[in-house]
């Protein structure tokens, strides 16, 4: 595991302890992807607080500043003035990642990322949901994507499980087959 994979999953999981005691898991997950957000978007913001040339008591003045008005709870602006003063700041968009994960694993949901060769209607991804649902039993929330290098059928990402049953990755082990002399 890399170092900064260990030190965001460290920030995750105490932000979350803190979010099952007091009941605000669900919000804290809400503060964390706006401010990673606002670090995605705003380059320059993201860049003054994070430079060392400037002087740390200028940076956080300006990171305390942007803080008062976006209105994030108390827990939220001291968690990330400690990012600030651990110098993490540079892993929020990571440390984000990992609370979402630990938060829908706490909230009992399953994130799925479904690639498909071409646009899936409502119906089909509602199916697709509930087939994972049945199979999982737990909730699922879908991420559907289009990629038309598939070539066709579907390609799910659940976790660490890949199951792809597009036509591409069949053609492929077709290609092998024949490569290695064996039956089709």
């Amino acid at each position: 595991m890399k170092k900064n994979t260990a030190i965001a999953r460290k920030y995750a999981k105490a932000l979350l302890l803190i979010g099952k005691e007091d009941n605000n898991a669900k919000t804290y997950g809400k503060e964390l992807a706006s401010f990673a957000t606002l670090l995605e978007k705003e380059k320059n913001f993201t860049f003054t607080i994070s430079n060392p040339l400037y002087e740390v008591s200028v940076r956080k003045g300006i990171l305390e500043a942007v803080l008062s008005k976006t209105g994030f709870s108390k827990i939220m602006q001291t968690f990330i003035i400690l990012l600030f003063e651990k110098r993490r700041i540079p892993f929020t968009i990571e440390i984000n990642f990992f609370y979402q994960k630990l938060l829908d694993e706490y909230e009992g949901f399953v994130r799925a990322d479904v690639t498909s060769a071409t646009k899936l209607t409502s119906d089909e991804v509602g199916k697709i949901q509930e087939a994972f649902e049945k199979k999982l039993n737990k909730s699922v929330i879908l991420d559907v994507k289009e990629d038309s290098s598939i070539i066709g059928g579907l390609v799910a990402k659940i976790g660490d499980l890949v199951l792809d049953g597009s036509i591409k990755t069949q053609l492929l082990k077709i290609k092998e087959n024949l490569k290695k002399g064996e039956s089709v």
